[in-house]
């Protein structure tokens, strides 16, 4: 089965609840006004059973199926925070925040589970129940984490939960998936390092905290290179190096070194901080300076369900005609990734075509993507609760 006839006679309008939601952009947890658009357009559809405010500000609606005495309940999500980046797209809908820009494409995912809502509503081809998950604060906030802790799949019963992404680069429409870990943890590290500031000509009285700091920078990424699986992945970054000085003739006395490190599996989480706190720490004592590392954990491992997995790739190969299914992982994470700790289920890439990647200025979601999405929910959320 291609895309659902009645979904793409729908695109226009999917598509302009898109382009409202691009045109205001909201950050973090402050997405009231898309939250409220989100409730506004679920109540037109006839949709009664919606829950403001779990997880801060996400949306919880419930469609029942045809018969919902008995049958799964499969939670589809979708997430709606925006970036703080300046627009560069020359789009005609562009932001009108100026510094914010949904550049990631979670306008249209969340107008991808709107239609879909819209098509289950009025079908109801299914025996069960389907849980809409509006999600903020995916953009570094763990707003997927804020909605369990809320109590999301206790208070709904959700037994199964999935997600997709657009993917630039990958055909539109199309989709590509694998089992395991799609996407990488993201943890954060702080390392300060002190040593002995002092004068520029006498660095025999001092001890050289640019110089310590810049041997941990180069040390490090030995973690890499040397303690890694070479067929394994994990992605060490330092992404900021300050001093406390600002003068070409002063040896500074602090400096700070922060970055990330991004990994596919949990033993190499763990073997990561262990390993950047002794780099750190022996480096700067080798020069006889100090190094205090300050972790933070970030989001785990995105990780498919294997049976999840592949009801997921049987849907959208039944839309699509065909699909990747053991696309190679990437690096980038993704707080979908809590969910899928809580519940069995999958994260989908959607093919977003040849457009600039996410997280860039002049990125565009594709709106002839919609169609696919939609089907591809909705064709889900049929196979796995078909109607007796």
């Amino acid at each position: 089965m291609p895309v659902k006839n009645s979904l793409a006679e729908m695109q226009p309008e999917i598509a302009g609840w898109r382009r409202h939601l691009h045109q205001h952009p909201e950050l973090m947890y402050e997405v009231h006004e898309t939250a409220a658009f989100v409730v506004d357009r679920l109540k037109e559809m006839g949709v009664t059973d919606i829950t403001p405010g779990i997880g801060k500000t996400g949306v919880v609606a419930v469609i029942k199926g045809k018969t919902d005495t008995k049958g799964r309940v499969i939670g589809l999500r979708a997430d709606m925070d925006a970036l703080p980046i300046h627009e560069a797209s020359g789009v005609d809908y562009a932001s009108q925040t100026p510094g914010k820009m949904h550049a990631c494409g979670h306008d249209g995912h969340t107008s991808i589970l709107l239609g879909t809502a819209k098509y289950l509503q009025e079908t109801r081809n299914f025996d069960g129940t389907v849980v809409l998950i509006f999600q903020p604060a995916e953009e570094g906030g763990a707003g997927g984490k804020a909605m369990c802790e809320d109590g999301l799949m206790d208070r709904w019963g959700i037994q199964e939960v999935y997600g997709l992404h657009n993917m630039p680069g990958l055909p539109t429409g199309e989709f590509a998936i694998r089992p395991g870990a799609l996407l990488a943890s993201s943890d954060e590290f702080e390392i300060k390092v002190t040593g002995k500031g002092g004068h520029a000509a006498a660095p025999h009285m001092a001890v050289d905290t640019t110089l310590v700091a810049s041997q941990i920078v180069v040390s490090l990424h030995s973690i890499v290179s040397r303690n890694v699986d070479p067929i394994k992945r994990v992605v060490l970054t330092v992404g900021t190096f300050e001093t406390d000085s600002t003068a070409s003739n002063v040896i500074a006395h602090t400096a700070t070194l922060k970055g990330t490190v991004r990994t596919l599996d949990p033993e190499y989480r763990t073997m990561a901080e262990e390993r950047v706190r002794q780099v750190a720490e022996s480096t700067a004592a080798a020069f006889g300076a100090t190094a205090e590392v300050t972790w933070t954990p970030g989001y785990p491992a995105t990780i498919n369900h294997e049976d999840e997995t592949r009801f997921a790739a049987e849907a959208a190969a039944a839309v699509a005609g065909r699909v990747v299914d053991n696309v190679d992982p990437i690096m980038p994470s993704e707080d979908f990734a809590y969910m899928l700790e809580e519940r069995p289920g999958a994260y989908i890439f959607l093919g977003n075509g040849d457009t600039a990647m996410c997280h860039h200025p002049a990125y565009v979601f594709d709106d002839d993507a919609i169609p696919a999405g939609c089907s591809f929910f909705a064709e889900l959320v049929e196979r796995r609760m078909s109607v007796s």
